[in-house]
C-alpha cells in the first residue's frame, strides 16, 4: 500500500510539474497548444506506451525463465530443447516491447493529430 502510495504522489508531482513547465513560455509554446492537442499528453502517453510494454514483457520473460529453469530442474536431458525454446520465446517476448517504442516514437515525431 505505501508504494502504490508514493508512486501516486511521484506521478501527482510530475504531473504538476510538466504542467509549470508548459505554460513557462519560450522557443516551444506554439507547439504546445497545436491543433487542440496538448503536448504535455502526447508525451504522457508516449511514456504510458513504453511502460505498459515493458511491464506486461517483464512478467512475461519472467515468468518465461522462471518455467524454463523448472523444466531443465525437473528432466535435464532436454535442457537444450527447452533453452532454445526459451530464447526464442523470450525473443518474440521482447519485440512486443518494441512495437511499444514505435508507438511511443509515432506520437513523438510523427503525431498525426498535430499535423
Amino acid at each position: 500500500m505505501k508504494k502504490v502510495l508514493v508512486t501516486l504522489m511521484v506521478v501527482g508531482g510530475v504531473l504538476g510539474l510538466a504542467n509549470a513547465a508548459m505554460a513557462a513560455g519560450g522557443p516551444l509554446e506554439k507547439y504546445i497548444q497545436l491543433g487542440g492537442v496538448n503536448l504535455a499528453l502526447v508525451c504522457l502517453a508516449a511514456a504510458v506506451a513504453v511502460g505498459v510494454a515493458a511491464c506486461g514483457c517483464g512478467i512475461g520473460m519472467g515468468t518465461a525463465a522462471g518455467n524454463a529453469c523448472t523444466g531443465v530442474a525437473r528432466n535435464p536431458e532436454v535442457s537444450g530443447k527447452i533453452t532454445v525454446t526459451m530464447i526464442l520465446g523470450l525473443a518474440l517476448i521482447e519485440s512486443l516491447t518494441i512495437y511499444g517504442l514505435v508507438i511511443a516514437l509515432i506520437l513523438l515525431y510523427a503525431n498525426p493529430l498535430l499535423g
